[in-house]
């Protein structure tokens, strides 16, 4: 069963199913919440947290690995983000945060393979763009759902990443990520070329 009362961890990004977050873990009352995680085997739950507070709707986060621990409780883990949660009540009985949480259902709809395919061609394009390669998307990649994959790697600002973890209709996800990318492209290529171009200063020519 999953649990309904999780650790939280607030934060200033926006995790998505699927994403690999890396921290360094130094506060004490983190130190001291990674520790139950990790002895316990449960996730924490991410939230955005802003000048406007914390949200509403979150991500767990699984440790997937431990990579360092300092003779100071320090610690850099590896996370991954797993399932998204809805705040119903934010605890303070703990030197750090918990909360009551619940777990929306995903959209049942069936998918649509043409957008799909709309989707993840406009972000081979921003990824050629900004990598300078095609995007590849591994078996275990596979798993998690197309909009959060591309969501993970896009460079949109926390405010839209937070809507579309917030959205439950994956049609309304998919269009939301079309417009963003349709709007992005060209100054996504914009930026390559004037990379390509600084590359090429102070070579003689072909």
């Amino acid at each position: 069963m999953k649990p309904t009362r999780i650790p939280l961890f607030p934060l200033d990004l926006v995790l998505f199913p699927g994403m690999p977050l890396p921290l360094h873990i130094f506060e004490p009352r983190y130190k001291q919440m990674i520790g139950v995680c990790l002895a316990e085997k449960v996730e924490f739950g991410t939230i955005l947290a802003s000048k406007k507070g914390i949200a509403t709707v979150g991500c767990t986060a699984e440790i997937v690995e431990k990579l360092k621990e300092y003779p100071d409780g320090r610690m850099d883990i590896l996370t991954e983000g797993r399932r998204v949660f809805a705040l119903i009540e934010l605890l303070s009985e703990k030197p750090y945060h918990e909360g009551i949480v619940e777990y929306p259902p995903e959209d049942s709809a069936p998918r649509d393979a043409a957008k799909e395919a709309q989707l993840t061609q406009l972000f081979d394009q921003c990824h050629a763009a900004m990598f300078g390669r095609s995007w590849t998307s591994t078996r275990r990649a596979s798993e998690v759902p197309l909009v959060y994959q591309v969501a993970a790697r896009l460079p949109l600002p926390l405010e839209e990443k937070q809507a579309l973890l917030e959205m439950r209709s994956q049609n309304e996800r998919q269009n939301l990520l079309i417009q963003r990318m349709t709007d992005l492209l060209p100054h996504l290529a914009q930026q390559q070329q004037v990379r390509r171009s600084a590359q090429g200063n102070g070579h003689p020519p072909n």
